[in-house]
């Protein structure tokens, strides 16, 4: 049964001339006509939650800004760790996967992984997007630039860094449209639907959580980019959710809760088009309150392990600079490195700090080198399989204030 707050517009379709302009399978060369999603006009559509989701999305809301308080003190460390992890995530979504290993071989140019190099780009675009909306909107310029810096150096799609598609897309299939499970609006469409979008995320009269879970879906059906739109449109959440100011310095990584169920959370998109929103609002509310309490704890895990390392005799001194750097980011770079210690300082450290087990060497050149910090880079792989277990153990788990009767 639909839930009863679910009166959100739905997708309407239409059929538009084809011509394949690949040779393939005589199937598709015979297509003469694809049909189009027409996502709807959202900037004043209504959503009015009923009263436990509105309680469950209070509580996330809560969890969300106590975490965004304690990293501006206690969890400062916190926010680049997240951020990190978020971008890992969310390209582990799109099936590019790499661990932190690759992730600084990546920051240092080698490219043993491809994945790892989208890992980088992907975090620099979460981070600009959701930086962005500081100033209290988010805009189709900071939009474009986040997808710009995502896919610059992509080769394939690297010449459409940055602007809208201007040719048709589609998801799933193969060479054509033929078999596609989602065919997007055409691209004519893209730029007026973008606006409404825009349009829809300068409201204030949602619920920020449903706002962000909205415009993320949203975002999906119109897929504005020939490649890259999951990440731009998962980085839209957060800059929903900094938008309205439940966060100020956090990125919660939500995208490690959606990795988990990659399933579910697809379908979700797919019922966003008939019009049913609450499914997704609810799962997005209990991702964050997952993350939250997840990220809560690790904090404390690695604030534990903080003070075990300035207890070392190594934590002194410069090697308390690195240690304070590795706190802010568990990879270290030697361009980095070289800018907090003077570099006949520097190789001396880093060997002590190796010997002591603070650092990791994941390079084996002599020059453009890079380190991570084991101990950062295990609580982070906690991180994720907490996360992961706790997506299970709720399927099909009640919601807060929405237990099943007792068996």
């Amino acid at each position: 049964m639909a839930d009863p707050s679910d009166t959100w517009p739905t997708h309407d379709s239409t059929e538009r001339p084809w011509r394949s302009a690949v040779r393939g399978r005589r199937d598709d060369r015979l297509v003469t006509s694809v049909r189009v999603a027409l996502p709807p006009s959202i900037a004043r559509a209504r959503w009015v939650p009923d009263a436990h989701t509105e309680a469950l999305l209070d509580r996330s809301a809560t969890a969300l800004r106590a975490l965004d308080v304690h990293h501006g003190s206690r969890l400062a460390p916190l926010g680049s760790v997240l951020g990190r992890t978020e971008a890992v995530a969310s390209s582990r979504i799109e099936d590019e996967s790499a661990s932190i290993d690759d992730l600084a071989r990546a920051l240092v140019g080698i490219r043993a992984n491809p994945g790892a190099t989208a890992v980088v780009r992907a975090s620099g675009s979460v981070e600009h997007l959701v930086s962005s909306a500081d100033f209290g909107t988010v805009t189709e310029a900071a939009l474009l630039e986040a997808h710009r810096l995502l896919m610059r150096d992509d080769p394939v799609d690297g010449r459409y860094a940055g602007r809208y598609r201007d040719v048709q897309n589609w998801i799933g299939g193969g060479a054509t449209p033929r078999d596609a499970r989602y065919v997007p609006p055409p691209p004519e469409l893209v730029a007026p639907l973008m606006a409404d979008l825009f349009a829809f995320v300068r409201r204030v009269d949602l619920h920020p959580i449903a706002q962000a879970a909205i415009a993320h879906a949203q975002f999906e059906s119109i897929h504005p980019f020939t490649d890259g739109n999951g990440r731009i449109g998962r980085a839209l959440i957060g800059a929903v959710l900094r938008r309205r100011g439940v966060t100020t310095t956090v990125t919660a990584p939500v995208a490690t809760a959606l990795a988990a169920d990659r399933r579910r959370y697809f379908r979700h998109l797919e019922q966003y088009r008939d019009g049913r929103v609450t499914g997704f609002v609810v799962d997005l509310a209990l991702a964050i309150g997952t993350v939250c309490d997840e990220a809560t704890l690790s904090a404390l895990m690695l604030a534990e392990h903080d003070a075990d390392r300035v207890a070392r005799p190594c934590a002194s001194g410069p090697h308390a600079v690195v240690g304070r750097a590795l706190a802010d980011d568990p990879v270290l770079t030697e361009e980095h490195l070289h800018t907090l210690l003077p570099v006949d300082r520097a190789e001396r450290v880093v060997a002590d700090l190796v010997h002591a087990g603070v650092l990791r060497p994941v390079t084996r050149r002599r020059r453009d080198r890079a380190w991570v910090a084991p101990a950062v880079v295990a609580e982070l792989e906690s991180f994720e399989q907490r996360v992961q277990a706790a997506v299970s153990d709720r399927r099909p788990a009640a919601l807060a204030g929405r237990e099943p009767a007792a068996a």
